[in-house]
């Protein structure tokens, strides 16, 4: 079986790595990935099929969620490989006839793109043979303003996803890069985060004396105290200044 390095050239690509670019059809119009969305962080992310309980579910739960990304200057994009016509129905059928867990009258508005073809999912690994050769797994890509894959998450056919924890993930990335800190488990905006270890034996030694809004469990484990407020208000800043620009 023909790899997706065999086909493309390239490997899957990996956290850190430029996000593969590509041009498709969606059901808002075409799109030049990710070129048009320079400057916003994106989640882009696979379905098995349209017309599908699972997928449905989740497309529900995206879209009632959508205004919290987009508080978080993230854009969704949605793949699966049906055709255009296929996506347009569905989520017209997911509007005018579904109701599920207090969800009713949803309207998808980000994009779906069309991937009959399997290019673009195959471009990006959403193809698992082990789980099917024919449609992509819930894959889930977190791109950066810049174009750079910061997190992967893939989920198997039978899992709908915690969109939750999709959100959640997204805020912690914007906080690590806006407060140089790392985020602890289970972490939640207002919780404690981590920051980064000492330089010095004297920086150590000062952290574990205390002070400056710093608590340490050891001299290498140190967190401090960032609001909630402070975190959404530092994310709407940033994506102000990226508007201007």
């Amino acid at each position: 079986m023909e790899t997706v390095s065999e086909k493309f050239g390239t490997p899957m690509p990996r956290i850190g790595d430029q996000a593969p670019s590509f041009k498709a059809v969606t059901t808002q119009g075409d799109i030049d990935f990710p070129k048009q969305y320079a400057g916003k962080w994106i989640i882009l992310f696979s379905h098995p099929a349209d017309f599908t309980p699972v997928c449905t579910s989740e497309f529900m739960t995206f879209a009632s969620m959508a205004k919290d990304f987009e508080r978080a200057n993230c854009q969704l994009v949605g793949l699966s490989v049906d055709g255009l016509y296929s996506h347009i129905a569905w989520l017209r059928t997911i509007k005018e006839k579904i109701e599920y867990r207090g969800m009713k009258n949803v309207e998808v508005k980000f994009p779906l793109i069309e991937d009959i073809k399997m290019d673009v999912s195959s471009l990006y690994g959403m193809i698992q043979p082990g789980e099917s050769s024919t449609k992509a797994v819930r894959a889930v890509f977190y791109i950066d303003p810049k174009g750079t894959i910061r997190t992967i998450l893939y989920y198997p056919l039978s899992t709908g996803r915690n969109f939750e924890e999709i959100y959640r993930v997204l805020i912690a990335l914007q906080t690590a890069d806006a407060f140089s800190v790392a985020t602890p488990a289970d972490w939640r905006p207002g919780d404690e985060v981590i920051v980064p270890p000492p330089g010095s034996c004297g920086v150590a030694k000062d952290r574990m004396a205390g002070g400056k809004g710093i608590k340490c469990y050891d001299w290498f484990f140190c967190t401090k105290k960032i609001t909630k407020q402070k975190i959404f208000d530092t994310i709407q800043k940033k994506k102000k200044t990226r508007k201007k620009k």
